[in-house]
Order: structure tokens, then C-alpha cells, then sequence
């Protein structure tokens, strides 16, 4: 875990270069897109250890040199659907970004993935969900690793899944091929949503009777999954042969998050029967997103694009 500590370190420490002190700005969805809310009016949530108001700031990615938008304190979530574009597939997926639990990779690990995604005929949903501390990070005042008593992380991402579910129709998509994709500790949540049947929270209404769990699964330099000690899988990670078919991608010289993590998760699912495909590249580091363009780790958005046609989560078509 101290890799983990580490990495929330650097990433905390970063210089910020666009928000400002007076005035914070918070991250705006793109236009054409529709931003929801999670919850309905008046639900009282379990609040994140806010340590100022929803702001976005730049900071430079150290896969790419390039500036990405880091987006912090984040009380209310929200789900935004960006439509597909050209002839809609009724595949939608949806996207969680990473962040270490405690910021999220709002452009990086998000609108850009959902640029991608709807270029391909995929309706994509976008998740801003609660942090920091809303799942399992590194406490830096205490220098250990935080579980919270409340995975509001896992929780966001449950009732994310199910409005889409339950709006299907509205939004033109197949609710039977409602698929999920999450970066780093986007990851781990991406595990959770796949590994848990049951909500993690009390349903309040006809969206939280839909299921919450994906048809089909990415993850790309997931987190918090590998226990170091025994080489096992963290104990909220429980897979099952009904955990849907996976796809995971990692770069073997990520600083950030251990291979292992990867690894791990992959050998549970095989051993229960899940159909998965990983692709394990030499270089890469972690955070790359779609931004890697000089490496063969900048494949991997045309194998998940084959991947979800081989799975029958896109129409067959020539590749």
C-alpha cells in the first residue's frame, strides 16, 4: 500500500494552475449533453470529508506531460449523458473516473473517454461521484489506508447504474447491454459494481429495483484489489460466475497501482469461470487514458472496441 500512499501524495501536491482562490470553478459538462442527479430531492446522502468547495484544478500527468483537470470536493454527484454520434448502437457505457478516491480525472478518465465512446455509436454516461474519502485511500494525516464506513463511491455508481436502467427507453439504449468502464480507483469501483448484487445502500425508488450490476465490464490500471500479504484479493472483491465478461488493460511499469492489482483480479475471474481478456503492455506508466499516442499501449481502445463486438455488445462489422 505505501505505492498507493505515495501516489496520493504526489498527486495532492501537484501545483495547481487554473483555479482560483477567490472564485473556484467547478467543471461545466460539455454542451449537448444532459447532466443529472443522482439522488432524488431532499435525500440526505452520507457527505464526503469536504475540505473546501467543488473546484477544478490543472495538474500534468506523468504518463503524458500533458495538463489534465483535476476535480475536488465533489458533495453533490451528477450522471451526464453524452449522446451517441451518427447511427446509435443501444449500447451505453458508463464512465468512472479515477482520482485515488479523493479527486477525479474529470477530462483525462472522463469526457475524453466519452468522446471515444460515443464516436463509436455508444450512448455514454458519464459519473461525478462523491470524494474525497469515498472509498478505500490513503490517508495522509494518519500516513494509513482509509476505508470508509460508507462506500459512497460504490453507492453513486450503483444508483448511477440503475436510473439508466430505469430510463433505458428515454435515452435510446438496450438496458441488457449496459456496459462500464473505470480508470485506476474508477477501477476498483468498476469491481465493486461487478462483484456486488445486492445495493450498498436502502432503495428509495423503481430505479433502485433495476440491477445495478454491468453487462459487460472495463478496467483499465485498476486499484485497491490485490492484498500484498497473502497475494489475494481485497475482501470486498468477491467474484462469482455471474460477475459479467471483463476487459482489463495495464502497463506492467505503472508507478501508481501494482500490477498485481490487475493480475489478481483476472486469476478470480478465470478461476470462476468469467470470460476475460487482458492486455498487459511493457510501458505506459499509469493515467494514460487515451493520451499515450508513441507507445503500443495507445492500442488499447481498438481492442476494446473488438472486444465489445466479440462479446455481442456492439453490432458485428468488419474490424
Amino acid at each position: 500500500m505505501r505505492a498507493i500512499g505515495l501516489a496520493v501524495s504526489l498527486l495532492l501536491a501537484l501545483q495547481p494552475f487554473a483555479a482560483s482562490a477567490a472564485a473556484p470553478a467547478t467543471w461545466q459538462p460539455p454542451a449537448g449533453t444532459t447532466e443529472l442527479p443522482l439522488w432524488p430531492d431532499g435525500q440526505v446522502m452520507a457527505p464526503p470529508k469536504l475540505k473546501g468547495p467543488e473546484q477544478v484544478s490543472e495538474t500534468v500527468s506523468r504518463a503524458s506531460g500533458e495538463h489534465w483537470m483535476m476535480l475536488q470536493n465533489v458533495a453533490v454527484p451528477t450522471l451526464t449523458v453524452f449522446p451517441a454520434k451518427g447511427t446509435p448502437s443501444g449500447t451505453a457505457v458508463m464512465v468512472v473516473p479515477g482520482g485515488g478516491y479523493n479527486v477525479l480525472a474529470i477530462d483525462l478518465e472522463g469526457s475524453e473517454i466519452c468522446g471515444w465512446l460515443t464516436a463509436q455509436g455508444v450512448t455514454c454516461a458519464l459519473l461525478k461521484y462523491r470524494v474525497p474519502a469515498s472509498g478505500p485511500n490513503w490517508n495522509r494525516e494518519c500516513n494509513c489506508r482509509d476505508i470508509p464506513a460508507v462506500p459512497m463511491a460504490l453507492q453513486d455508481a450503483q444508483r448511477a447504474m440503475g436510473l439508466l436502467r430505469a430510463q433505458a427507453a428515454h435515452w435510446n439504449i438496450d438496458p441488457q447491454r449496459l456496459g462500464v468502464i473505470g480508470f485506476s480507483a474508477g477501477g476498483h469501483v468498476v469491481a465493486g459494481l461487478s462483484t456486488h448484487v445486492q445495493r450498498s445502500y436502502a432503495p428509495l425508488d423503481a430505479a433502485d429495483a433495476q440491477s445495478s450490476r454491468p453487462d459487460f465490464a472495463m478496467l483499465l490500471y485498476p486499484g485497491h484489489l490485490w492484498v500484498r500479504k497473502d497475494d489475494s484479493l481485497e475482501k470486498d472483491i468477491v467474484v462469482d460466475a455471474k460477475v459479467p465478461p471483463t476487459f482489463i488493460v495495464q502497463a506492467a511499469d505503472d508507478p501508481t497501482d501494482d500490477v498485481r492489482h490487475a493480475l489478481t483480479y483476472q486469476r478470480a475471474l478465470i478461476e470462476a469461470g468469467v470470460p476475460v481478456e487482458m492486455h498487459l503492455f511493457a510501458r505506459g506508466g499509469h493515467a494514460f487514458g487515451l493520451r499515450l499516442k508513441d507507445a503500443p499501449v495507445s492500442a488499447w481502445p481498438s481492442l476494446a472496441e473488438r472486444w465489445m463486438h466479440d462479446i455481442g455488445m456492439l453490432p458485428k462489422r468488419r474490424l
